[in-house]
């Protein structure tokens, strides 16, 4: 390497991060925020939809499976698109689009637009997680990589509590339509922030040979340090594939790919049927809308604390091996739920453990797995493994209903969780191998 030649991967594993960095952190934390706040906004406000437009819980699955379609398909064109056009762009255009989705859909006339609004909404969605991800794993360094994006993705578990609070407070006051419209104005009021103060990755701009008076400008905004002696920048990186999408499938990739993919589909089925249909079931068994979409909430804010602490573990001890863990006693957590039954005097602090372990392991999951893939494929390979994986967050949403209609109760559906949770431990435990040194 030429004397003058920086590595821009060792710099910023090498460096304090500067209050830019941790502003970086702030900000992706709010765009995963309200992602999550609209991902998880349906399930809060189905049961005031279908008691007004009186349909039955199986008719509006198709309207609760049409955002995680939307998500699927979002996740793997959408949002590995930006290892094609940048990590910026694509996170920009996605928080406005599923803004304007979102706020669209309080004026909804029936379930087939609803639907049709929900995917559409979905599609960007989809594209503002794994790059939020992503570019915020690009400017972070190694050592403190896990905590960090943990901590952002509990802004997701946040959001996602939020909306609940929210929803328990508008609807009784004022109706359904305006939780949506709250879900919709908070992203578009983040866009101009993103606009003026989100970066691109510097780290993407040296693979894809950006001018280096372009890479230094970047660099000296987000490290707040003077670049000028360079001349030239460098990511020393192995190019295992000449595209994005064969990386995944390349040597010493594919096995890990599928354990991603697995563990991701199994962790999404449990967290969307349980959160998208907890309201409904806790409705149907005599609990008012406002109690049942509080104690939804619960679950998300135990896994914002879950999601903290996984992360902490994971940058001490090895991080599949923590992941698998909190899988696995999410599964126990949910057998306890199921077996305590709604009336029990520990309900609330079974939800928050529930919360904690599954939320957190999945939380665990969006940190670990930018690390899995070189610069050229990590959008690609994270963006894939929310695609994939988000095939079981529509088999949660939509089968939530088809089980009630076959006189499944609260308790039988939540102990059967606990074996996708399991399944879920096992696949990353088996995953043993450590994240790409060229991370």
């Amino acid at each position: 390497m030429q004397q003058n030649a920086l590595d821009v991967r060792e710099y910023i594993n090498g460096q304090k991060m500067s209050k830019y960095q941790w502003w970086l952190v702030v900000l992706c934390f709010l765009i995963v925020a309200v992602d999550g706040m609209d991902v998880a906004i349906m399930g809060f406000i189905a049961p005031s939809i279908t008691a007004a437009w009186h349909i039955s819980k199986t008719a509006f699955g198709v309207v609760m499976g049409a955002a995680p379609l939307g998500l699927a398909v979002g996740a793997i064109f959408a949002g590995s698109s930006s290892d094609w056009i940048g990590r910026r762009k694509v996170l920009i255009l996605a928080v406005l689009g599923f803004g304007i989705a979102t706020l669209a859909t309080a004026y909804a006339q029936n379930p087939h637009q609803m639907a049709i609004l929900r995917f559409i909404t979905g599609l960007a969605l989809g594209a503002a997680m794994p790059n939020a991800t992503t570019l915020l794993s690009e400017y972070v360094p190694e050592k403190r990589r896990s905590f960090l994006i943990a901590t952002m993705f509990t802004g997701f578990n946040l959001g996602s509590a939020m909306i609940g609070f929210v929803a328990a407070y508008l609807v009784p006051r004022h109706n359904w339509e305006s939780v949506l419209v709250f879900g919709g104005v908070l992203p578009l009021i983040l866009v101009p922030v993103m606009l003026f103060s989100l970066p691109e990755s510097a780290r993407y701009l040296v693979v894809k040979g950006a001018a280096v008076d372009r890479i230094r400008e970047v660099l000296t905004k987000v490290c707040q340090a003077d670049f000028s002696n360079w001349t030239s920048f460098v990511s020393n990186e192995k190019v295992v594939a000449k595209q994005p999408i064969t990386v995944l499938f390349a040597s010493g990739y594919a096995f890990r790919t599928i354990c991603l993919w697995v563990t991701y589909f199994m962790g999404l089925l449990v967290i969307y049927l349980s959160t998208g249909w907890l309201p409904t079931i806790m409705k149907d068994s005599g609990l008012s809308i406002e109690r049942a979409s509080t104690l939804t909430a619960m679950f998300q804010l135990g896994g914002t604390l879950g999601g903290v602490l996984v992360g902490l573990a994971m940058d001490k001890f090895r991080p599949n091996k923590v992941i698998s863990t909190s899988y696995v006693l999410g599964g126990v957590s949910l057998i306890m739920l199921g077996a305590a039954g709604l009336n029990s005097p520990i309900m609330i602090p079974v939800i928050l453990l529930a919360g904690f372990c599954l939320s957190g392991a999945q939380t665990g999951l969006n940190a670990y797995a930018p690390g899995c893939y070189p610069t050229m494929a990590r959008a690609t390979g994270v963006s894939w493994m929310l695609g994939i994986g988000r095939l079981g967050s529509i088999l949660g949403s939509s089968i939530g209903g088809v089980l009630l209609s076959f006189g499944w109760d609260f308790q039988m559906i939540f102990v059967a969780l606990a074996v996708p949770a399991t399944c879920a431990g096992l696949a990353i435990y088996i995953n043993n191998k450590k994240s790409t040194a060229s991370f």
